[in-house]
């Protein structure tokens, strides 16, 4: 019998979880939308450049430019709930507990990022609170929002995992258990 075997089954997740499951979801779906429509401004500005079939428009650069950091943003935001986007591993094969040190070690490091985009986002938003963009003539504080959203984002997020590192760290839940080769399914993304 092994010590995860001795572990009480996982209850259903809370309000919480559920909560940030949603919000993981809404995020997957307008990073696809976001792709979608930022392939609007991009293909005009192709055939605007390389046919005389529509005329060059210069409002298609700006937008692609807003559409790009947002569709980055996002994808960053999915990046840290999926723990893809800042965790690397450098360290050799672990015991469960100081494999969750390891992690959590790395998320308190993603935090103060975190805590740093928050509060210079929000600078950052007041700053361009009431300037408009030059060609579109877009707010601008529309293209410097994701800034603190991603902070925010990603503080919603890392707690939730932090705190799954510190009840596996103090034994109180079952590691995750890692997927061995034969079973990870090369057709998929979730790799």
């Amino acid at each position: 019998m092994t010590s995860s075997d001795s572990m009480p089954p996982e209850p259903a997740p809370g309000l919480w979880r559920r909560f940030t499951a949603a919000y993981a979801s809404l995020l997957n779906h307008l990073v696809v939308a976001s792709i979608a429509v930022l392939l609007v401004p991009v293909s005009l500005q192709i055939f605007s450049r390389h046919t005389a079939l529509i005329p060059s428009y210069i409002w298609t650069e700006e937008m692609a430019r807003f559409l790009f950091v947002w569709t980055i943003s996002i994808g960053a935001m999915i990046g840290v709930r999926e723990s893809t986007h800042f965790e690397v591993d450098v360290m050799p094969e672990l015991p469960p507990r100081l494999e969750a040190v390891a992690r959590l070690t790395g998320r308190i490091g993603i935090l103060v990022l975190a805590c740093v985009f928050v509060f210079a986002g929000i600078k950052f938003v007041e700053f361009a609170w009431w300037r408009i963009s030059e060609l579109a003539e877009l707010p601008l504080w529309l293209i410097h929002l994701p800034w603190p959203l991603m902070g925010v984002t990603w503080i919603v997020f890392l707690g939730e995992q932090m705190l799954d590192d510190v009840l596996i760290i103090l034994g109180r839940k079952a590691p995750p258990r890692k997927q061995d080769l034969s079973e990870i399914d090369a057709g998929t993304l979730n790799i």
